[in-house]
């Protein structure tokens, strides 16, 4: 089956590409958001803030509360990701996303989802390599979308350390706060233009 995933730098962001139609819904799409990397700051202000911005949208927004590994093993929530038209993972702490759903149902229905809308941060677990936010310092993200390694902006030395720990042959997206980025598959293009793209050192694009 075919995987789509949208990394999007902001939630209004997220918004304007399917508005746009950049990033095509099914009629009455059924709409699941995991709030759970907003667990720390809000997650039902989060869930809350994604059905208001699809509200002129053709869609059933249900969220859904797995805030830590436990609900992440609950049936019925590994069941509605599964069931989902479109699954929401909301911003917040990307590095207690990545802790909430690895090797857990939840997880392995994100894993399989056939699109994903990725807020913020949380979009850099999905790849084989996130970058810590504490550091810049690549480490093991979920493997759930393989092809770039994705990031948010960060201090211009945070992000020279992270390029030269990354090897040669990956390639980094910086998202920011107006950019998204559509992958299908593992191939991946830019959709909103507030997005660096780099190979090393050096320039690269998508």
């Amino acid at each position: 089956m075919e995987r789509t995933t949208l990394a999007a730098g902001s939630l209004a962001v997220a918004r304007d590409v399917i508005v746009a139609g950049d990033l095509a819904l099914p009629l009455d799409a059924d709409v699941v958001v995991v709030p759970t990397a907003a667990a720390f700051t809000g997650a039902a202000r989060a869930a809350v803030a994604v059905a208001d911005a699809l509200s002129d949208v053709d869609a059933r927004v249900e969220a859904i509360m797995v805030g830590d590994r436990a609900s992440a093993n609950e049936p019925y929530f590994a069941r509605r990701v599964g069931e989902a038209d479109v699954v929401v993972l909301c911003d917040g702490s990307a590095l207690h996303a990545r802790s909430s759903w690895r090797d857990t149902a939840v997880g392995a229905a994100i894993e399989r989802a056939g699109l994903v809308v990725a807020i913020g941060s949380v979009a850099s677990v999905l790849g084989e390599v996130m970058i810590d936010p504490r550091g810049g310092a690549p480490t093991t993200g979920l493997g759930y979308r393989p092809g770039v390694v994705l990031t948010v902006p960060a201090p211009p030395t945070q992000l020279a350390r992270t390029r030269g720990l990354l090897r040669a042959t990956e390639t980094l997206v910086v998202v920011g706060p107006q950019g998204a980025v559509l992958g299908e598959d593992g191939r991946w293009r830019v959709v909103r233009r507030d997005v660096v793209v780099t190979r090393g050192d050096e320039a690269s694009a998508l």
